[in-house]
Parts: structure tokens; C-alpha cells; sequence
């Protein structure tokens, strides 16, 4: 199944979910990071039930603070 992740083709297999896909990904903090699917941020509690679609677009959001 393809997606397109933070703006690169990536094949993978299908019904992954949100935190597979951020382990395949290599993800360090999942905690740490914002999902956004198809223009929607996902909430964190739903990344282990959400299952991605052939052709998503998803983007990882990292916020950092500073000064």
C-alpha cells in the first residue's frame, strides 16, 4: 500500500496504524509528535486504532520551543 509521508512515496503494508507506521518511520518520541492525515490532526489517543488508507497523506508535526 502506498502513502505519502511528510511529501515522499512510501510503500508499506495495509491496515497499518498510526503508531506502526511511526515505528516503521523510526519515530524516537511518538509522544513528541503531532500526525496530521489528509489535512486533520489526529488526536494521540487514537494512534494506536487508527488504520491508514491507501493514498493518505501524512505528515509529522514536531513542535519545538524556545526562545
Amino acid at each position: 500500500m502506498e502513502l505519502m509521508v511528510n511529501g515522499k512515496m512510501f510503500e508499506t503494508t495495509p491496515n497499518i496504524s498510526v503508531i506502526e507506521l511511526l515505528n516503521k518511520k523510526n519515530v524516537e518520541s511518538p509522544d513528541m509528535v503531532s500526525v496530521e492525515i489528509n489535512g486533520k490532526i489526529l488526536s494521540k489517543d487514537k494512534f494506536t486504532i487508527t488504520c491508514l488508507q491507501k493514498n493518505d497523506r501524512i505528515e509529522f508535526l514536531y513542535f519545538m520551543g524556545g526562545g
